[in-house]
């Protein structure tokens, strides 16, 4: 009904000589504006009213580290010491508890440089006997989808150093307190129950970050696909040895499941890609060595974003390089895409998730329109002129991956980026959301929620800064890398996308918009 239309008879007063025909008049007058009150629209509720305030969300995305790694000792965090024996003890690969944490191993050798016989339990990085500052790059533990589902077993997390090939060293942990996001978390919000959204490595867990879907590859070559036991683990090579304190474990692993779903790292179809350009020739080639992932037709946030109208980019830092370096010829050197010297951009092309979408083929209008370099990201930060969503990520060597970048370099640049927003005029409308892509093999020890064939994994850090963020707050709330997309998708009134997992929060308890 037309509100204009529910009362149109006029109204009369009252004079101190009232008739009951005006005392009529006067209670058909109450009845009427209560008419009106339920024809207007209703108030929206409070919670809507203040996401709507938020008008940038910006989500940083690093890597490789688990919440016990760096912020287990945070004041108030459910971190290192609330670790119980059942929670920390590691068993050997006969489910019996190791009498001290195995080696991490060099091929068939121990690793000189991580002294073993150190008592089962979590010990300090950046403490005796090894003395590793945050500021030294270290070894990259294995982590894989099925080796993480073995490491988690079933929630007891006590098969993390038996399956890794780092063994021990996965228990090891830092005082993360000399970081400068520490002190944005102790200003803002740390959540300290947000996991990581899929098990394994960064190639799946940045598809999860931007579509909640693990990518369809059934055609997919046999010697790709990993072989699994009766538990649904990785079956052992012959000669694997049955304790992890005399070796590595030989796995029949391989980047994608036996029902052709692509779980571990693999390339994406379109350049900047870590396989070079083939002029004339299938891009997806047959060597398995050489293999791109097809391209993929999933829904993704982007998609429900364009969709609705809301403006967003993906942010990479060294992407004009990497797109550059990505159409020349294969004989042609290479010095952007995995350099891994000092100094090098280090650019990840299994970071890029939209990249594998055929949506974002090199040539379309999106394309175009929505991946982005860094240097763009700032740009538009000193203008004033973000669009409403944005994620970021890092190059190689700052986004804090072990193997190849230090944990100190990538936490300044990430921390400089957020003190960049605070002093621009977007920082009264904007929220940002740091978080890290998996937990890069290491240990902790709170067992994930049940989720499904995909997820939660393990947990990892997640900051919230926001004008409207609550002040020194530890938000122990469930989430897991679904809850950006739910947080987005609820902000922006979105189509919701099914991956997305109902018990998972949607990161508003991390909001106090009466501040």
């Amino acid at each position: 009904m037309n509100c204009a239309s529910c009362y149109k008879r006029p109204l009369h007063g009252f004079g101190h000589a009232m008739t009951i025909r005006n005392m009529i008049h006067r209670l058909l007058a109450v009845v009427v504006l209560l008419a009106l009150g339920s024809c207007a629209t209703p108030p929206a509720g409070p919670g809507t009213v203040g996401l709507a305030r938020i008008e940038h969300i910006v989500v940083i995305y690093a890597e490789n580290r688990s919440f016990d790694h760096l912020y287990g000792m945070f004041p108030g965090a459910n971190g290192i010491a609330d670790a119980t024996p059942e929670q920390y003890t590691q068993v050997d690969r006969d489910g019996k508890p190791l009498r001290e944490l195995p080696p991490s191993w060099e091929g068939k050798n121990p690793d000189s440089a991580f002294p073993h016989r150190l008592p089962n339990r979590p010990f300090r990085l950046d403490g005796p006997p090894l003395d590793l500052p945050l500021t030294q790059q270290v070894r990259s533990p294995v982590h894989k989808y099925y080796q993480h589902v073995e490491q988690i077993n079933g929630g007891r997390n006590d098969r993390f150093a038996a399956v890794s090939d780092a063994g021990g060293y996965v228990m090891g942990y830092y005082d993360g307190s000399v970081m400068k996001m520490w002190q944005w978390a102790k200003d803002y919000v740390l959540a300290d129950t947000f996991f990581m959204g899929a098990y394994g490595g960064s190639y799946l867990n940045h598809q999860w970050l931007i579509c909640a879907c693990t990518p369809r590859d059934a055609g997919a070559p046999v010697k790709l696909r990993a072989q699994l036991d009766e538990r649904g683990w990785l079956k052992r090579r012959p000669g694997t040895p049955a304790s992890a304190a005399d070796g590595k474990l030989g796995l029949f692993d391989g980047e994608v499941t036996p029902d052709g779903y692509s779980v571990n790292t693999t390339q994406p179809p379109y350049q900047p890609s870590g396989i070079p350009p083939a002029i004339g020739s299938d891009p997806r080639f047959t060597d398995p060595a050489r293999y791109r992932l097809s391209p993929q037709a999933s829904k993704t946030i982007g998609d429900t974003l364009s969709a609705k109208g809301v403006t967003w980019a993906w942010y990479a830092g060294g992407w004009n390089a990497a797109v550059q370096d990505g159409v020349q010829p294969p004989n042609v050197q290479r010095n952007v895409i995995y350099n891994e010297k000092k100094g090098a951009v280090n650019f990840r092309p299994h970071h890029q998730p939209f990249n594998y979408y055929a949506r974002f083929a090199p040539g379309t209008s999106d394309r175009e329109r929505h991946l982005k370099d860094y240097t763009d990201l700032v740009r538009g930060i000193e203008r004033g002129e973000l669009p409403q969503v944005a994620f970021y990520k890092p190059q190689g060597s700052l986004d804090e991956n072990p193997g190849y970048t230090d944990v100190m370099s990538g936490d300044a640049h990430i921390a400089a980026l957020v003190a960049m927003i605070y002093a621009s005029p977007l920082w009264k409308s904007t929220a940002i959301i740091v978080t890290y892509d998996d937990n890069g093999g290491f240990w902790d020890h709170v067992a994930p929620p049940k989720g499904d064939r995909w997820g939660p994994g393990s947990r990892v850090p997640a900051i919230v800064i926001s004008p409207f963020a609550k002040r020194g707050y530890v938000d122990h709330t469930m989430y897991d890398t679904t809850s950006i997309i739910k947080l987005i998708t609820r902000r922006f009134g979105l189509e919701p996308l099914p991956g997305v997992r109902a018990n998972a929060g949607d990161l508003t308890a991390a909001f106090d918009f009466g501040q």
